[in-house]
C-alpha cells in the first residue's frame, strides 16, 4: 500500500506546491490525479519516489517510510516504482532494446551497467516487454526515429522492465493526439489489470480519467479537492476542481 500524509512541499522561490496532501492508495488502484497545471500533480508523483523531496510529511510504500529513507534505502524503494514521462525520457541515440533494458539498472552490478551488459535473462524480458506494447520489431530502431505514441510505449516497456509494484505516470499522454492517447493509456490499463500494478496517472482530460480510472483524486492549489468514482464528478465538481477555467473546458 502506498500511504501519504500531510505533505507539504515549499520551494525556495516560495511557492507552496503541495498543501497538506493525506491520501492511500490499495494495491492494484488504478488511479487518475486531474487538475490544471500548476496544481500540484507533478510534485506529488515526484515526492513518492523522492525525485522531488517533501518539506514535510511522510510517505510510505509499503510500509517503508521513504521521507527518511537513506540512499541505499531509497535505491531498493525505486525498484519497485516505474516512472513513466510526458516528454518520455528516453535516450533518442540509443536503440529501443536499450533504452529499455535500462529498466534493469536498479539491480545490475556497476561495473556490468558502465559496460552495457545484461544478462541474456534481460535480453529476453526486454524483447517480451517489447511484444507486449506493440514495438518488438523496432527493437534495433533508434529510439528517436519512432513516433510519439511509440517513444511512449518504449517508456512503458522500460518501466515493466523494473518488475514494478508502482508505476507513476507522469501526464503520458498530453503531447499526443486523441487517437495515441487511447492507445498508450490502454497499455497502462492492461497491465494495471493483469499484473496488479498499481497505477497513479496524471491527467488533464476528464473523460480519459473516466475510460480509464477506478479512481479519481484532483487538485487544485495543492490542496485535495476531491477523491472518489471517475462517475461521481458531476458539473459541481467539475467547476470546483477547475475553477473559473472550467468555463472553458468540456466535462464529457
Amino acid at each position: 500500500m502506498l500511504a501519504i500524509h500531510d505533505v507539504h512541499k515549499v520551494f525556495p522561490d516560495g511557492t507552496r506546491a503541495l498543501n497538506g496532501i493525506t491520501l492511500e492508495v490499495q494495491d492494484g488502484e488504478f488511479v487518475s490525479v486531474l487538475g490544471l497545471s500548476g496544481a500540484g500533480k507533478s510534485t506529488l508523483l515526484r515526492c513518492i519516489n523522492r525525485l522531488v523531496e517533501p518539506t514535510s510529511g511522510t510517505v510510505m510504500v509499503d510500509g517503508v517510510d521513504v521521507t527518511r529513507a537513506d540512499s541505499a534505502q531509497l535505491r531498493q524503494i525505486r525498484t519497485k516504482i516505474g516512472m513513466i514521462f510526458q516528454q518520455f525520457n528516453i535516450i533518442k541515440r540509443a536503440t529501443v532494446l536499450t533504452n529499455v533494458l535500462t529498466g534493469r539498472l536498479g539491480v545490475t552490478p556497476v561495473s556490468w551497467a558502465f559496460g552495457n551488459r545484461f544478462r541474456s535473462q534481460d535480453y529476453e524480458d526486454a524483447m517480451a516487454d517489447l511484444e507486449r506494447v506493440g514495438i518488438a520489431s523496432k527493437a534495433h530502431q533508434r529510439a528517436g526515429e519512432l513516433s510519439g505514441g511509440q517513444q511512449q510505449r518504449v517508456a512503458i516497456a522500460r518501466a515493466l522492465m523494473q518488475r514494478p509494484r508502482y508505476i507513476l505516470a507522469d501526464e503520458p499522454v498530453a503531447s499526443l493526439d486523441p487517437a495515441t492517447s487511447h492507445s498508450v493509456l490502454k497499455y497502462l490499463e492492461q497491465v494495471n489489470r493483469e499484473d496488479g500494478i498499481t497505477v497513479l496517472c496524471n491527467l488533464h482530460v476528464l473523460s480519459l480519467a473516466r475510460r480509464y480510472a477506478t479512481r479519481v483524486i484532483a487538485l487544485k492549489a495543492g490542496e485535495l479537492v476531491f477523491d472518489g468514482l471517475p462517475d461521481d464528478i458531476d458539473e459541481a465538481r467539475f467547476k470546483q476542481i477547475y475553477g473559473q477555467d472550467a468555463e472553458e473546458l468540456e466535462i464529457q
